[in-house]
């Protein structure tokens, strides 16, 4: 985004690949891209490339195309997040009925990265300098201090 300019196209392979974000953050996220002016051209939405064509003179259509892309875009968006929140789902009762079973264990600790982290938030390195340090994320350094100081990472 911030290497864009007006008049640029963003092309996505499928609206899906831009967006499966809540109704709010889509509309943000859709706000910056039309603030700087750019248009969105997804491979997957037809109507989203009719627009590349020379319009010149056709105010009318482009204001039509403009609307229905809009209208598209809004909808598809919508269909991506319920997706993604039915596989999460669908993906969480698995893991639940796996872990009644006795057939899921989680991903295996990485012992090694438990101590390097331990060791550098004992040194009194902050949690975005441990993370920095222990190639890992953030989170990670804190569901390892949080187990650390009794917690459970379950």
């Amino acid at each position: 985004m911030a290497d864009s300019r007006s008049g640029d196209v963003l092309l996505v392979e499928s609206i899906d690949r831009l967006s499966r974000l809540p109704a709010g953050d889509w509309a943000k996220l859709k706000a910056s891209i039309d603030g700087k002016g750019l248009r969105i051209v997804a491979l997957d939405l037809p109507t989203s490339h009719q627009g590349m064509r020379d319009t010149t003179g056709y105010e009318f259509t482009v204001r039509m195309l403009g609307a229905i892309n809009n209208m598209m875009l809004d909808m598809m968006a919508a269909i991506a997040r319920k997706d993604y929140e039915q596989r999460r789902a669908r993906q969480a009762q698995g893991i639940e009925k796996a872990k009644i079973q006795g057939k899921y264990q989680g991903r295996p600790v990485d012992v090694s990265l438990h101590a390097r982290v331990s060791e550098l938030l004992a040194a009194g390195l902050g949690v975005r300098a441990t993370a920095l340090h222990a190639n890992c994320s953030t989170t990670t350094v804190l569901k390892i201090r949080d187990r650390s100081q009794g917690g459970s990472l379950s």
